[in-house]
C-alpha cells in the first residue's frame, strides 16, 4: 500500500519540513509514503478566500489517482484514538487500495473535495494550523505503524 499526503501549501516553515522528512524517513522501510505539496490559492482584496479554496480544491482533485482511497482531514470528520487509527490503517492495507490524505489550506477544503472523500478524519476538535496538521498526521501514521510492528515507540 502506498500513502500520499497531499497538502496545500508549499512555503512551510523549516520545522514543518524537517519533522515531515523525519517521519517519512522513519517510515520508509515499512510504508511507501510520499508528501505532495499543492500551491496555495492567492488570497487578497481581489481574490477572496472562497475563490482560493475552489482553486486549491481543483488542484487537490487533479492530484488524485483514480483508485486511491481518499481521506479528507476535516474538523467534522471521525476521530480515532491512536490504537483505532492503527487498526484502521491495517484494514486499509488489507483492502489493497492506496491511500491519499488531503490537507487543505488556511480556509479548509472545498466542498467538491469533501464530496470526493471516501472518509473524513479529524485529528482533533481543535482548529489546527494546516502546517501543524501535516506534522501531526505524519507522526500519527508513524505511531500507528509502530504499533502494528510492535515497535516500542508507542508506550500508551
Amino acid at each position: 500500500m502506498r500513502i500520499r499526503v497531499i497538502a496545500v501549501g508549499s512555503r512551510t516553515p523549516s520545522w514543518v519540513r524537517e519533522n515531515c522528512e523525519d517521519y517519512a524517513a522513519r517510515l520508509r522501510s515499512r510504508l511507501k509514503l510520499e508528501l505532495v505539496e499543492i500551491p496555495s490559492g492567492v488570497r487578497g482584496a481581489e481574490r477572496g478566500a472562497q475563490a482560493a479554496m475552489r482553486l486549491e480544491g481543483a488542484r487537490l482533485l487533479a492530484a488524485l489517482r483514480p483508485k486511491e482511497f481518499v481521506v479528507a482531514l476535516d474538523e467534522h470528520g471521525e476521530e480515532f484514538a491512536t490504537r483505532e487509527l492503527a487498526s484502521w490503517l491495517e484494514s486499509r492495507r488489507r483492502s489493497g487500495r492506496d491511500l491519499a490524505f488531503l490537507i487543505g489550506g488556511a480556509d479548509g477544503l472545498a466542498a467538491e473535495v469533501l464530496a470526493r472523500a471516501d472518509c473524513k478524519l479529524a485529528l482533533s476538535r481543535l482548529t489546527l494550523p494546516h502546517a501543524l496538521a501535516r506534522v501531526l498526521l505524519m507522526e500519527q501514521l508513524y505511531r500507528a505503524q509502530s504499533m502494528l510492528d510492535h515497535h516500542p515507540y508507542h508506550r500508551g
